[in-house]
């Protein structure tokens, strides 16, 4: 049996023995719990902030359990196992498919909640099978980042294709600078960040040795032997990206929002946004949904879960949306907070252009997801470091089937 229908099978024991025997705690029946992994300070003030807004306006308190985002799923797990799951569950979208393929989540719709003003993208992010899951106050995706003072200083634009982007990062590496910086360590950071580059070429994780996916691998390959990328490239996370661009050791990075409010932190530093380079002019720049959903988990207790649906729907209300972007830098998931958000953010102008095109991970592999994910970043370990593209992918397909 493959690893991933051993988790599989294991979640869905889990989840059904909660929902059948129902709550097995004793709960204040006016206090509901929200599981989040917003362990960061500024993150958990505004969730706070939001919840206590919400907990007033419906008479409830809602309070928070913030752990680390590699341990919701886990212990979300062991929640369902011991009947003590809280009232809702803030999952990575990327994650939330297992916990609903296992029969833990209820139907948002039956608790009143609708996908009405969000994009169709954004809707499948937070459904399953057709089912709507979970409800999302913001979304992400990828950017590329620049230092706008190298890139005038060397005389060069901002590139809008591979070429280009070849090109550019040779030139604005000088000394200990390179001209490019990206994660493509081994975990889930490495493979949001390859998405933008399969999927623009038409790559797809249904067919991982395919030639467009092995194409855009060799374009990876190719900055490194150019030496636009650091070696540490293979180990470095999100995070580590960041902390290299803003040392000035990059010239140009592919990052997210969430390193907005650091980058803003240093007022020497003059960055720009624009979408990721495409292969050819004229090509849409696909990249990945990021951001996480706010689900009902199914515990039996039908009058809890449909206070936790009104909170949901509080949380994740347009006006609680808008608030909640403008504090994290992320993009509303209602199209009329991200119009709002728009105008208040012009120069975050082009992230919103990139989330309008961006695809959810596991729209088409649902639980699936996990096992391509683990395929892929051992196939980047192989390739950047010696392999060919080819037979690290065709390495990664195999794994990716068999679950090994």
């Amino acid at each position: 049996m493959s690893k991933r229908f051993t988790s599989l099978a294991t979640a869905s024991v889990l989840v059904a023995g909660a929902a059948l025997a129902g709550c097995g705690q004793q709960r204040d029946a006016d206090v509901y719990t929200v599981m989040n992994s917003s362990t960061d300070e500024s993150y958990h003030r505004w969730d706070a902030e939001a919840m206590a807004r919400c907990g007033e306006r419906l008479g409830v308190t809602v309070e928070q359990q913030s752990v680390p985002a590699a341990q919701v799923m886990t212990k979300a797990l062991r929640m369902a196992s011991s009947k003590s799951l809280p009232d809702i569950v803030q999952f990575d979208a990327s994650e939330m498919p297992t916990f609903a393929e296992a029969g833990g989540l209820v139907d948002l719709g039956t608790l009143g909640l609708s996908t009405e003003g969000i994009p169709e993208g954004i809707a499948e992010f937070g459904s399953y099978r057709g089912t709507y899951y979970g409800a999302a106050r913001s979304v992400n995706t990828l950017a590329l980042f620049y230092n706008k003072d190298v890139l005038d200083e060397a005389g060069v634009r901002v590139p809008t294709t591979w070429a280009q982007l070849r090109e550019t990062a040779k030139q604005l590496t000088r000394g200990g600078r390179y001209g490019l910086a990206l994660s493509a360590g081994g975990a889930e950071d490495g493979v949001f960040q390859f998405m933008p580059f399969m999927w623009s070429n038409g790559g797809d994780e249904t067919d991982l040795d395919g030639p467009k996916v092995v194409e855009a691998l060799d374009y990876w390959k190719g900055l490194l032997t150019d030496g636009s990328l650091s070696k540490s490239t293979v180990n470095w996370t999100q995070a580590d990206v960041n902390d290299q661009f803003m040392a000035g050791n990059a010239a140009m990075m592919i990052n997210g929002p969430w390193q907005v409010e650091t980058l803003n932190s240093d007022e020497s530093l003059h960055w720009g946004l624009a979408p990721i380079p495409v292969p050819r002019a004229g090509d849409d720049s696909v990249g990945p949904l990021g951001g996480a959903v706010l689900t009902v988990p199914n515990t039996g207790d039908e009058a809890r879960e449909r206070t936790a649906g009104r909170i949901v729907a509080c949380l994740s209300s347009e006006k609680e949306q808008l608030t909640y972007a403008l504090n994290s830098w992320m993009v509303p998931a209602n199209a009329r907070a991200a119009a709002a958000w728009r105008e208040r953010v012009p120069e975050l102008d082009s992230l919103a252009d990139q989330v309008a095109v961006a695809r959810s991970r596991t729209a088409q592999l649902g639980a699936g997801w996990s096992s391509v994910s683990l395929a892929l970043q051992s196939a980047f370990q192989s390739a950047l470091t010696g392999q060919s593209s080819e037979s690290a992918l065709k390495r990664a397909q195999q794994r990716a089937t068999s679950g090994n």
